[in-house]
């Protein structure tokens, strides 16, 4: 008798308890992933992602979601889809590019923010400074912008007789206009016409 009281009274507990439980315990992290892009052409990137964070444990629907909005190549679609995902209360935004973080940044002072650019992000607006970024934002850049008029050098070595180049640029880039003046002072000290 003493047994089956000890058992309902574990049960019982147990169930009253269950809900509290239920209530403590962390609800699964969300990522949210904003690009500029389609994903077809991202593929690669998107599977490294996923396997970085595998490697730290975290599992795509099994202990963490990805919330994924594309931009489709629409610029203007950025602010809207940034928005979308503060209003989820995602706990993180990845941006896809420089555009798709300055559109995160204007849609929340809060959220954590991670990119990854090409471009000086200070210049670009996203951090105060590389030493002390301030904020909501952190990531990696790749200056190769900076690059591009040691490119040029190259390839007016690679092909000396070559007097016109062509350079193919995205206006929508914010590094785009000073990677545009850098080579062209490059192509100017070359005596190489070039055509942007």
């Amino acid at each position: 008798m003493r047994r089956r009281e000890l058992l309902l009274l574990l049960l019982g507990g147990a169930m009253i308890a269950a809900p509290a439980l239920r209530a403590q315990q962390r609800a699964m992290p969300v990522i949210g992933y904003l690009g500029v892009a389609s994903p077809g052409p991202f593929a690669p990137l998107l599977t490294a992602f996923q396997q970085g964070l595998n490697e730290t444990g975290y599992v795509e629907g099994q202990n963490l979601t990805i919330e994924y909005r594309w931009a489709d190549g629409r610029y203007d679609r950025l602010p809207a889809l940034a928005a979308d995902l503060v209003g989820r209360k995602v706990d993180v935004i990845v941006s896809g590019g420089i555009s798709s973080a300055l559109a995160a940044k204007s849609a929340t002072s809060t959220i954590p923010i991670v990119f990854e650019t090409g471009v000086d992000p200070v210049e670009a607006g996203l951090v105060a400074s590389f030493a002390r970024p301030g904020g909501n934002l952190t990531g990696v850049t790749i200056l190769t912008a900076v690059l591009m008029p040691k490119r040029f050098e190259l390839l007016s070595e690679l092909v000396p007789q070559a007097r016109v180049i062509a350079l193919l640029a995205n206006p929508n880039n914010a590094s785009a206009e000073r990677m545009m003046g850098d080579v062209q002072e490059a192509a100017r000290a070359k005596g190489v016409q070039l055509h942007i």
